[in-house]
């Protein structure tokens, strides 16, 4: 057929598609908006409880770096990055800069991925921070924020362990060598008048570093007594029939202490401040998000932890540990000198110089431009 055969529109024809045309773009709009990362949620989800991720203010303008390489662990003391990579709340801040996402164990191990270059942002607790910071020299990288305070306990068998005492000669699990649960427990065991050797572990406790994965089958087949763990592998050993002899929450002032911070590459931070300001204004977003949203949260962490270990946390599980998780910006630096003190006590650290350690400079900026206080480095900082 020629195409002298197809008649051309006429006026009206053409005006009745312009109106459909423009009538159909909001569904558009909606739908591409529906598969943005993070963005998909139940039907019966309550709007007034649980309301859209709010629009990004940084993706309009093109980022420094394309990439940014996150590290965090699937624990629910990690429930800033958990949901907020869920929930897509980083994403929205970094607009085009796409997110590579990388889980670790324990704190050593994520140190070492930091100081290798294969990540440039991570959440972590404070000694991996402490130890990585002094090694350097201060020269590797620095705390930029806060994330979460509890959520570690001391649960034991209670067919062998009933008293603190009893702790004395049992074997007790922490995720590994160097990492701040496995500072807190020898720092408590010398505190109790004990000597055990921080490298072996052995002594009078065995320290038996054991991955956070293994740890229930370990309790199971009777190779650990206890574990001195974060959440969630505390209470999925609860739920085998452990009890919490320790919180650790109460060997704290206020009962607040540091358990995750977040920390960055101090060649990223120099290199790309844009980024890492994104990243702590989609962090400080989603603290907010989670302390209004807590059910909903707790659903989206469960939800990542399925993806990442193949298995949600059944509610015996979810619930106990969730509560005694507290999510927040402030890097509550005063304790970091003591969080050092203990791995200094524990033989596993030279007495540290932590001057600079913090750079909280992007982080009260967005605190400000949000309207909340600024945070103190308690003279640890570079401000």
């Amino acid at each position: 057929m020629s195409a002298t055969s197809v008649p051309a529109p006429n006026r009206t024809t053409r005006r009745r598609r312009l109106i459909a045309a423009a009538a159909a773009l909001p569904v558009l709009f909606g739908a591409l908006a529906a598969c943005g990362y993070g963005s998909s949620k139940s039907s019966d989800d309550n709007a007034s409880t649980t309301p859209a991720a709010p629009a990004a203010s940084a993706s309009t303008a093109k980022l420094s770096a394309d990439e940014v390489r996150i590290g965090y662990f699937p624990n629910l003391t990690h429930a800033t990055a958990l949901v907020g990579l869920k929930e897509g709340f980083f994403q929205q801040e970094l607009g085009a800069t796409k997110i590579k996402q990388a889980t670790f164990n324990a704190g050593p191990a994520e140190i070492e991925a930091l100081n290798a270059g294969s990540i440039d942002i991570g959440w972590i607790g404070p000694s991996p921070a402490i130890n990585g910071y002094t090694k350097s020299d201060g020269g590797d990288l620095r705390i930029i924020s806060g994330s979460a305070s509890g959520g570690v306990k001391l649960v034991v068998n209670p067919k062998k362990i009933k008293t603190l005492a009893d702790v004395k000669g049992k074997k007790i699990a922490t995720p590994q060598l160097g990492n701040t649960q496995d500072v807190a427990l020898l720092a408590w065991i010398k505190s109790q008048g004990w000597k055990v050797d921080a490298q072996s572990g052995k002594g009078d406790v065995s320290v038996i570093r054991t991955d956070n994965k293994i740890t229930p089958d370990a309790y199971k087949a009777g190779s650990i007594d206890g574990a001195w763990v974060p959440e969630p592998t505390a209470s999925k050993l609860v739920s085998e029939g452990a009890k919490v002899l320790l919180d650790e929450s109460t060997l704290w002032p206020d009962q607040k202490f540091v358990i995750t911070n977040v920390i960055v590459s101090q060649k990223f931070l120099t290199a790309h401040p844009d980024v890492v300001e994104a990243v702590l204004r989609g962090s400080v977003k989603t603290n907010a998000w989670i302390n209004a949203n807590s059910d909903k949260a707790k659903a989206d962490a469960n939800d990542q932890l399925k993806v990442l270990t193949q298995k949600a946390l059944p509610p015996a599980v979810l619930d106990p540990a969730w509560k005694s998780i507290q999510v927040l910006d402030d890097p509550l630096a005063k304790t970091a000198q003591e969080e050092a003190d203990h791995a200094v006590s524990a033989g596993l650290l030279k007495a540290p110089k932590l001057d600079g350690i913090y750079d909280l400079t992007l982080l009260n900026k967005v605190l400000k431009e949000q309207g909340q206080p600024a945070v103190d480095a308690a003279g640890l900082g570079n401000q």
